[in-house]
């Protein structure tokens, strides 16, 4: 493997030089630089970047950690981000927390043993606030945080536009004439399911509905806890559920169709996040989208815009869509 070393001997200069000039250092002249540079890239010098970011105590590598890896949402965020990454020379570490703060724990610290320059996260549904992220990550790593976001934590925000999202979501089933709505919340420790909460409260207070606490369904995000909260929605007298994930409404769709109801004639259906599968399934799946492509662009464009020196980047909020598909759609 040829060293910094063969390079100095090959142009007779000293070994200092020669690692000044290949990291761009302006105390090099320009012609040493240029003649540094076709020599390395001539014998095949191969930089040792593990080296280097010991020596500079920051590598160029960025970690990301996301709930689950399988959900597509948050494939497409880690796609969004790398995109970004890889323009600017940064590689991504991907870590999951399985929704369990333990290991998020674990994942942190893998990520600061490995000298990472920045963690990008959306944090897991059991850590109720972000003390462990801060305690676990290097004072001159930088902190993005997007999708799930504690509001108290320093650094730039990625988030969806949660409220106005469920708000059209919710709107969207009044206006096709649903007249008992119930709402699969999900968890309240997180600001993201609290705001769609708000914002499905809020179109029912707007249109002139009711808001019941019996058909308002917390604590899950899966398919399963979707299917239980679709039976008790059905026994009290629903004929709509929004659901603030798609795989809480699908288990609802599941519970709906177990009891020979016809959807969207008789029960209506509006999910979150616009996986791959509520195109495909039948019937099919409205849902509200959350372009989690760009949200993953945004957050790494956060990270490499915070670099410099005195930036700062805030909030940035990703607009929501409502795709409207079979499951909700009864008046054309």
């Amino acid at each position: 493997m040829v060293t910094i070393s063969d390079i100095a001997k090959s142009l007779g200069i000293t070994p200092s030089t020669v690692s000044r000039a290949l990291s761009g250092s302006e105390r090099v002249k320009e012609s040493t630089r240029k003649a540094v540079e076709e020599t390395a890239e001539k014998m095949g010098y191969e930089r040792n970047e593990a080296a280097s970011s010991l020596r500079k105590g920051r590598s160029k590598v960025v970690g990301i950690v996301v709930p689950r890896i399988n959900r597509e949402f948050f494939s497409n965020v880690i796609g969004g981000a790398e995109s970004v990454l890889d323009e600017h020379g940064y590689s991504a570490l991907i870590c999951q927390s399985h929704e369990n703060t333990l290991d998020e724990i674990k994942a942190l610290k893998t990520l600061r043993s490995n000298r990472v320059s920045g963690v990008l996260i959306s944090h897991a549904i059991s850590s109720t606030n972000g003390e462990h992220i801060l305690e676990n990550i290097a004072p001159e790593a930088i902190l993005v945080q997007f999708d799930r976001v504690f509001s108290s934590l320093p650094g730039p925000k990625i988030i969806s536009d949660n409220f106005h999202g469920a708000y059209e979501g919710t709107r969207h089933l009044i206006e096709q004439g649903y007249k008992k709505i119930g709402i699969i919340a999900g968890f309240m420790t997180s600001e993201a399911y609290a705001a769609r909460l708000n914002g499905y409260k809020q179109a029912l207070s707007d249109m002139g509905m009711e808001i019941d606490e019996d058909i308002i369904f917390y604590g899950s995000i899966v398919q399963k806890g979707g299917y239980e909260a679709g039976k008790i929605a059905l026994d009290r007298g629903c004929d709509a559920i929004f659901s603030t994930g798609d795989y809480t409404a699908l288990g609802a769709l599941q519970a709906a169709r177990e009891r020979g109801l016809r959807v969207p004639e008789d029960f209506g259906v509006v999910g979150t996040a616009d996986e791959r599968f509520s195109a495909l399934i039948t019937p099919s799946l409205s849902s509200m989208a959350q372009h989690p492509y760009e949200m993953g662009r945004r957050a790494a464009q956060a990270f490499i815009t915070s670099l410099k020196p005195g930036a700062k980047v805030g909030e940035i909020v990703v607009p929501m869509e409502l795709i409207k598909r079979e499951s909700s759609s009864r008046i054309q």
